[in-house]
This record gives C-alpha cells, sequence and structure tokens, in this order.
C-alpha cells in the first residue's frame, strides 16, 4: 500500500519523515511548496506530490493511488475537512495528530461513511491523545463502574509553530468538559488543582484537551476533565482574558496573535526534545467511592507523536486490517499500546 505524509515539511512532519525512513518506510511526501517538499525528497530519494486543500479535486488527484494518508499540516481545525472527505471519496485511511475537539467530533461523525467505504479514521494518533487514551482505558478496565475521569499532563520542551497557532485558536471558545455525558464550555482555566510529581505537588488548570470528547468514546465515563500542569501565572492571565470573551474569536485578532506566534515560535530543538519528558496522570472514581490512580511518564511529546503516530501507520500496512470506520487510540491498538513506545513507563 502506497502512503503519505501529507505536511511533511512542517516541524512535526519532517520528524515523521525522519523516523519513517529509519524503520524502512518510504511514505510519498505531500503538502503544499513542492520547493519545500523537494529538499527533503531529495535527502531521502522519496517522491513527492504537492497539492493544496482548497482545491478538492487537486486534493483527489493527490491521493490518486495512495492507501493511508497521515495528516500532520495543522491547524486541522482548517485543513481536516477536506483531507477527510478526499480520503473517503478515494478510500484512503485517514490519520492525525490533532487535539482539536471539534475535529475528533467531525471525523467521528463520518463513522457510517468510513464503514461504507472500508477505511479506518483515526484522530489524535499521536501525544494528542494516544498516551492519555491508553491511560483512560487503563483505568476504566480496573474501575469499570467507573463515572468520573480526571487525566492530567505535563509537558516539557515548548510548543511547535502548529500546537502554539491552535492554542491561540482556542482562546475565542473557552473551555470544554465533559459532564453528564454531554460537551459543555466552560471558563478559561476553569478549574485548577495540583498532581504529585516526584514528592513535589504541581499545579495544573483545565484545559480543552482532545480526551474530553474521546476518553467518553472510548470508555463511556460520563464526566470528564483534563488538566495541563503551568505556572500559577498562566492560569491567572487566562482568567483575565475571560473578560474579552468572543473578541479573541475575532479574525483580526486571531489572525494578529498568530503572526506573533509565527515571529516567535520554533518549536523545541532535538537537544531540547532529547532533555524534555512527560508525565501523565490519570484518576477514575465510581460512585462507591472506588477510586484508581495512575501515572505515565513518556519522552518529549513530539517524540511520542512520532512513534506513537507511526506505529499505527504499520498496523494499518500489515496483513491485519481492522474493520472500517471510526477509531479511538485505544479502541484500535488496544489500552496497552502506548506502553509498549519506547520510553514509556507506568508508574
Amino acid at each position: 500500500m502506497e502512503w503519505m505524509i501529507y505536511g511533511a515539511n512542517g516541524y512535526t512532519g519532517k520528524m515523521m519523515v525522519e523516523e519513517a525512513v529509519r524503520r524502512g518506510l518510504r511514505p510519498v511526501l505531500g503538502g503544499r511548496s513542492a520547493a519545500a517538499l523537494e529538499e527533503i525528497a531529495q535527502r531521502h530519494g522519496l517522491p513527492v506530490r504537492a497539492f493544496a486543500l482548497d482545491n478538492d479535486q487537486a486534493v483527489r488527484s493527490g491521493l490518486n493511488g495512495i492507501g493511508l494518508v497521515l495528516h500532520c499540516a495543522g491547524p486541522f481545525s482548517a485543513t481536516c475537512g477536506p483531507m477527510l472527505e478526499a480520503c473517503l471519496d478515494v478510500g484512503a485511511h485517514y490519520l492525525d495528530i490533532t487535539g482539536e475537539i471539534d475535529v475528533f467530533a467531525h471525523c467521528h461523525a463520518q463513522d457510517a461513511r468510513a464503514k461504507e467505504k472500508n477505511i479506518v479514521v483515526l484522530p489524535g494518533s499521536g501525544f494528542d491523545v494516544v498516551p492519555t487514551d491508553c491511560l483512560a482505558a487503563q483505568l476504566k478496565r480496573e474501575l469499570p463502574n467507573a463515572n468520573s475521569l480526571v487525566l492530567a499532563f505535563e509537558a516539557g520542551g515548548g510548543p511547535s509553530p502548529g500546537t502554539a497557532k491552535t492554542s491561540v485558536e482556542g482562546l475565542g471558545s473557552g473551555g470544554r468538559a465533559r459532564i453528564d455525558g454531554k460537551m459543555t464550555r466552560v471558563p478559561l482555566a476553569w478549574k485548577t488543582r495540583s498532581f504529585e510529581r516526584d514528592g513535589e505537588q504541581r499545579f495544573a488548570m483545565t484545559i480543552p484537551w482532545g480526551d474530553v470528547y474521546t476518553a467518553f468514546v472510548s470508555t463511556g465515563i460520563p464526566n470528564v476533565e483534563v488538566y495541563m500542569g503551568v505556572p500559577p501565572a498562566t492560569a491567572k492571565r487566562l482568567r483575565q482574558l475571560r473578560l474579552l470573551g468572543p473578541l479573541l474569536g475575532l479574525s483580526p485578532v486571531q489572525s494578529l496573535l498568530k503572526a506573533q506566534v509565527a515571529k516567535r515560535v520554533r518549536g523545541p530543538s532535538e537537544t531540547t526534545r532529547g532533555k524534555t519528558g512527560c508525565v501523565v496522570w490519570g484518576e477514575a472514581r465510581d460512585a462507591q467511592g472506588g477510586e484508581v490512580k495512575r501515572r505515565l511518564r513518556t519522552p518529549n511529546g513530539y517524540e511520542v507523536t512520532v512513534t506513537a503516530a507511526l506505529g499505527i501507520v504499520a498496523r494499518l500496512l500489515g496483513g491485519e486490517r481492522p474493520a472500517g470506520g471510526y477509531y479511538t487510540p485505544s479502541r484500535l491498538m488496544g489500552a496497552n499500546y502506548v506502553l509498549g513506545l519506547p520510553g514509556v513507563t507506568l508508574d
């Protein structure tokens, strides 16, 4: 099966190509700019297909003969729709590395079409949301009647430009939580609390992370909150931004903030990625007072994104093909999938 990494010239896309080649895989490199792709392609002797996502016919032509797309070009709020539609048209498996709740919801809504085409649709195949989704499934397995799930993570190294721009987009939408099974809008930095790491208490705030959507699909647990470890000052600033409300979502404001990201954010270097890791916490509770807690330690989130996504690619390229439809990582790969990734340990 021929397969493609789209957005191969982006921050994460380049990492994905390097590791794929190291594993003996030969992806087609896709993206908007042929010039940007050619430099990478020549280094590895890989084919290139350049096409933008704003032309439906060009996308379908670009995917001719492709059986799987690993979509790495965000923000996925803008790019998922056209790429997923093309994959459904041509019958190609669709994977991406989003963490955006609305993107998960859109992909889930295509479940029946994916089953009809017998293709796998799995958004969030990277650090968003493989470690947290697998941890949620493990907790559900240990506490089957759980009705409350808290997930949290603390990530080192800083964001890539794409991740930072996605965070900017989220400012105008506020926070999200799963309450009694329903997706619910909540204020920015809605709740704060602490989690223990190496004998220290680490401050964290709620964020609209993808598991607010996907953990319910994976586990059926009706109440889900996701926290990120941040300095207390960050939560304070976000709470002050609540006063601006919808203004943060206006196009001129978004353009200004994203321009600042483009100027200042480059993503962590290889050295920084090698020196920084992540901790992921999970807590499940049931109505009878039962509680289960677990903690994962992982390499840098971008390293996890690459190994997690390529592991899923390998599964879909292999001889055993799952039935078509929408999947979360744990539903396709199993709750213990994350434990087999390099450098991941369970406390």
